[in-house]
């Protein structure tokens, strides 16, 4: 029996050929394609190639060629089902289990594709009926002529058609039903056609199979003014890419792709004569979605509308697929003009200009950055803080540790030259703590605390932080005597100082005496956390209230750190031995770090 060709495609986009020619060949990345010593063929000068883009391999001494399947095939001497069985296995998927159900769903499939072939046939003529004509003029005024509109093969759905009956005379009512083209009226009983009226744009699986519309309606009206299919058994949106099935053809010329909003901005980019160019089917871009576009192209350029809700939606995309970019793998955000759309823009400038708007493009994690950033006072420390703890708890999320580490470096330096210490005097003016020249003195003197204490670590600096509120303010400091016990300083003397100030609290002990002690077994320490704690010139003047929040702020990010190094801890450790304690724990503190 046969297996099912969507059940091989999927092993294929899950796994790239040299992932698996590489687990017995040893390959080196040339241009766009990887080479290596023939498995078939004894050689000392590697002429064996592989090609990720067009999903083959090729040795040029034996002439031996083909996909993932012939691989395996060929150098483990086994048959075609067992090679099926051993990558799936490898691609995560359970083993296919053929039984009278496949056979049915497979005929299912078939009949789905026809019913739609048909239906997709019969409107895209009357596209160009004389009837439909404002249809047609509709898609000229948007730019697009005959050879486009016969490539993506558009079409016009005519309100109250007969198209129902011609289809129910080759096909059962649980087979129309099926592709989700028609819905039953509550009343009448009536078979209603879903894309009444509109304009209809073919979305087809990456074999360009047509197994959806999108419509647009192209009257003033009531009516959304777009609808697409509903899911059904063979289409789900989430897994859905508009256009990749033509798109895919550029990949050998190139590593970038265009995503856009809607079916028109796609059209229209392609027939200023941009082919790369695709569209997410009417969805917020899913991890399914972008993994399957990674396979073709490395570096697509999300490019929605100029307006508010263009860029929001950018925005939540980028935060939904920011944890898992990798080195190899990454996304990229072009900002159109205020208020216009691709579709408006590559019609009214053209392609060039266009094309130079892309080139502008910013990768995800500047682009996020940016974002927010326009969001805060900058010249305000709390707004700062606050939108630190925002970008990290982002970072922390990346899947990859290494690039993880280096995102978060680079945030961590940028937002370093956002902190007062390192403003200019004019933005100290906005600053209501700041309003005579006494204040410039305060600014000079936390430029110079912050020269001197550049040897020390930022996680030292942060301890030395919270120290020295616990040294200076006491009183404050046993209200919090709780939340400062539960967070574990990094540095051993540190928290020992860190305790032995509690002790001496919980001892019911005044200040006097309290300084007094710390002093004969921490002088060196003191001293060190009095010269270079950075908000030593922030809390002058300020009320209790601030300090308290301030105080608040520096537990939270050490309470951060610390679970963050407790995950790693974990996760090194469940490599070795997987504990179900362990786990749960893990679980719990990535949750943790989510939640905060």
């Amino acid at each position: 029996m046969k297996y099912p060709k969507e059940y091989l495609d999927e092993i294929k986009l899950r796994l790239k050929v040299s992932q698996v020619v590489s687990k017995s060949v040893q390959l080196k990345k040339r241009g766009k394609e990887f080479i290596g010593l023939s498995p078939f063929k004894n050689e000392k000068s590697p002429s064996f190639t592989v090609n990720d883009e067009k999903e083959f391999y090729h040795c040029f001494s034996s002439g031996e060629h083909g996909n993932i399947f012939d691989f395996l095939m060929k150098t483990k001497f086994i048959g075609f089902g067992e090679a099926v069985k051993i990558l799936a296995a490898e691609a995560g998927m359970q083993p296919y289990k053929f039984s009278n159900f496949d056979k049915k769903k497979d005929l299912r499939f078939q009949t789905y594709k026809n019913i739609y072939r048909e239906y997709l046939d019969h409107f895209h003529k009357e596209l160009f009926s004389p009837i439909n004509k404002d249809s047609l003029d509709y898609l000229k005024k948007r730019g697009l002529d005959k050879k486009t509109i016969e490539e993506f093969k558009l079409g016009f759905v005519p309100w109250k058609n007969n198209f129902y009956q011609d289809l129910s005379k080759k096909y059962s009512k649980e087979d129309i039903n099926l592709t989700g083209l028609y819905y039953e009226h509550d009343k009448s009983g009536k078979y209603i056609d879903r894309f009444n009226s509109r304009i209809i744009f073919p979305v087809n699986n990456i074999s360009g199979d047509t197994i959806a519309f999108g419509g647009r309606i192209i009257k003033q009206s009531k009516l959304a003014k777009y609808i697409n299919s509903p899911e059904t058994e063979f289409y789900k949106k989430g897994s859905m890419i508009f256009n990749l099935d033509k798109a895919k053809a550029c990949r050998s010329e190139t590593n970038e792709v265009i995503i856009v909003e809607g079916y028109i901005d796609v059209v229209s980019v392609h027939a200023s004569g941009i082919k790369n160019v695709i569209a997410n089917s009417g969805t917020a871009l899913t991890d399914r979605q972008i993994n399957l576009i990674w396979k073709f192209f490395s570096n697509p350029i999300i490019c929605l509308d100029g307006d508010k809700s263009g860029q929001d939606a950018a925005l939540r995309i980028a935060e939904k697929l920011f944890p898992i970019i990798n080195e190899e793998n990454k996304i990229y955000f072009s900002v159109m003009p205020e208020g216009k759309d691709p579709d408006e823009y590559v019609r009214i400038n053209g392609k060039e200009k266009f094309l130079s708007i892309l080139k502008e493009r910013e990768i995800i994690q500047n682009f996020i950055w940016n974002y927010h950033l326009k969001k805060i006072n900058k010249n305000n420390p709390f707004e700062v803080s606050k939108f630190e703890k925002e970008i990290k708890k982002m970072c922390y999320l990346i899947k990859d540790e290494t690039l993880k580490k280096y995102i978060l470096e680079e945030f961590l330096e940028k937002i370093k030259r956002l902190t007062p210490i390192q403003s200019t005097k004019k933005s100290y003016q906005s600053f209501n703590r700041f309003k005579n020249e006494k204040d410039y003195q305060i600014l000079n003197e936390t430029k110079n605390l912050h020269n001197k204490k550049r040897h020390f670590s930022k996680i030292e600096i942060k301890e030395f932080s919270i120290l020295f509120i616990m040294l200076n303010y006491l009183d404050l400091v046993s209200k919090k005597i709780e939340n400062i016990s539960e967070i574990n300083f990094f540095s051993e003397e540190n928290e020992n100082l860190k305790k032995l100030i509690i002790t001496l609290l919980l001892e019911g002990l005044d200040k006097k005496t309290i300084n007094l002690k710390i002093n004969n077994s921490y002088k060196k320490l003191i001293e060190d956390i009095q010269e270079n704690s950075s908000i030593q010139i922030i809390t002058k003047e300020r009320d209790d209230e601030s300090i308290l929040e301030l105080l608040n702020e520096l537990l939270a990010e050490l309470k951060d750190l610390n679970n963050l190094k407790k995950i790693e801890s974990l996760e090194k450790d469940l490599i070795n031995n997987l504990d179900e304690n362990s786990y749960s724990e893990l679980i719990k503190l990535k949750s943790q770090l989510n939640r905060e």
